[in-house]
């Protein structure tokens, strides 16, 4: 099999490369390709000829996006259609990766696929749009995630929250954590497994929740990572309003995994998901 990845030297698509390193990978970065030009776009995969498109170059600086909502529109909206169109021309399976931001978090239970969005930010509703285009393709799979956390990839600029976390465990500093979100921190690495298994099964196309079993919030999270560090935590409670950002964020976050899990794929919890991070890392139990 053929791959095509887009975006595979920053944090999720490092992991998507390494999932699928032992099929033939092209892997075309922003300095290779910019996916905002669909010419480039149509004459790559028309070059390349993938079976596969993995698209996962995005535009995430939620609060920037306040400030230039055409860049956050061009890159998760307008470059995913440019990119969409292609693979269905091309005949070629298309994986797009989404966000948890697209619900406003007004809820008491994980959302499913089927549930409305409400997007609160321009980043949000950029995410929105991106799901669209990509399911426009017959086949498409696009995969919502959140709260990532993994091993960087060569280009990362952003680790995750619970990078920071661990930063903060270790030096022994005060870790800020907000106690008015709820997540389902999830492993870059859970995420190649869940898009292998989609693909490889043929499981039908469409849109999928794909994050860590079960949900905590933040200062949860960080007292369960300072459990297997074997360190004490020091953390600074605070709320999304004493942060003062410019995006309003979603202050549930939690995604139902129930279409991926009768699709045939479990992923697993997220204390599990941080021990295996942890331990990738030389870090914590078996590290």
């Amino acid at each position: 099999m053929r791959l095509l990845i887009l975006g595979s030297r920053g944090l999720l698509g490092a992991a998507i490369h390494r999932e699928f390193a032992s099929e033939e990978v092209i892997a075309a970065d922003h300095g290779a390709l910019d996916i905002t030009h669909e010419r480039a776009v149509v004459a790559t995969v028309s070059e390349v000829r993938p079976d596969l498109i993995l698209n996962c170059a995005a535009y995430n600086n939620v609060d920037g996006a306040e400030e230039d909502p055409v860049t956050a529109l061009t890159v998760n909206a307008f470059a995913v259609r440019a990119i969409a169109r292609a693979a269905a021309e091309a005949g070629a399976t298309f994986v797009h990766y989404s966000s948890d931001f697209v619900f406003d978090g007004e809820t008491d239970r994980p959302y499913t696929e089927e549930d409305a969005p409400n997007p609160l930010s321009v980043y949000a509703a950029s995410k929105l749009l991106g799901d669209w285009f990509a399911l426009a393709s017959p086949r498409a799979y696009v995969l919502r995630v959140e709260s990532l956390f993994g091993k960087p990839g060569p280009a990362s600029t952003r680790r995750g929250s619970l990078a920071a976390i661990v930063d903060g465990i270790l030096e022994g500093a005060e870790v800020p954590v907000f106690v008015d979100r709820t997540v389902s921190p999830t492993h870059t690495a859970d995420i190649g497994r869940a898009t292998a298994h989609l693909v490889r099964s043929h499981a039908p196309p469409g849109l999928y929740h794909c994050v860590s079993t079960g949900l905590a919030t933040w200062p949860e999270i960080a007292e369960y990572t300072a459990h297997v560090l074997g360190k004490p935590l020091r953390h600074r409670p605070m709320t999304l309003a004493d942060a003062r950002l410019r995006a309003r964020r979603p202050r549930y976050c939690a995604l139902s995994n129930a279409k991926l899990a009768a699709a045939g794929h479990i992923m697993p919890r997220w204390q599990d998901a941080i021990e295996e991070y942890l331990r990738g890392s030389g870090l914590g139990a078996g590290g």
